[in-house]
């Protein structure tokens, strides 16, 4: 038989048809800019063994969709946002940044094409750092995830 009930629809919100890009795209997460989402080898090494193995052959599908094109060799390097005014002078040099006294006395900042920095003690700029994540090493301590969170109930 029929009812005469409507079908019932599901609550909330549809299903994303870019859940990945929307969830890194919408939270400040570790790792994550908007270029690129790096994972630290060592900490993926370190993940328990069934996510190393979901991980492991997501990766592989993703290799065997993607390793056609031309990639780069890709450069990661650890870094983190300081104030334009507290950088030494190689951390300025990293960023293109030079500092001179100004006629009036004051301390004028300029970018390499030679522009003023308007606002120096405003401006975040990124520099690298020292990496900050354990390397992985045989016998030594393993970084090791940590505890979900209890559910909402």
């Amino acid at each position: 038989m029929f009812t005469p009930d409507p079908i019932p629809r599901p609550s909330g919100p549809p299903a994303s048809s870019t859940p990945l890009g929307d969830y890194l795209a919408h939270r400040r997460l570790p790792g994550v800019d908007p270029g690129y989402a790096v994972l630290p080898r060592s900490l993926a090494e370190a993940m328990p063994l069934p996510w190393q193995q979901q991980m492991s052959n997501l990766l592989a599908e993703f290799h065997q969709a993607f390793g056609h094109l031309q990639w780069p060799v890709y450069r990661v390097v650890p870094s983190r946002y300081e104030r334009l005014v507290d950088l030494d002078d190689d951390q300025l040099a990293e960023v293109g940044c030079t500092v001179e006294v100004g006629d009036d006395g004051e301390l004028e900042y300029r970018m390499r094409d030679g522009r003023r920095v308007d606002n120096p003690e405003s401006q975040q700029v990124l520099v690298s750092c020292l990496d900050p994540i354990p390397r992985q090493t045989p016998g030594g301590p393993q970084p090791t995830p940590a505890a979900p969170p209890p559910p909402a109930w």
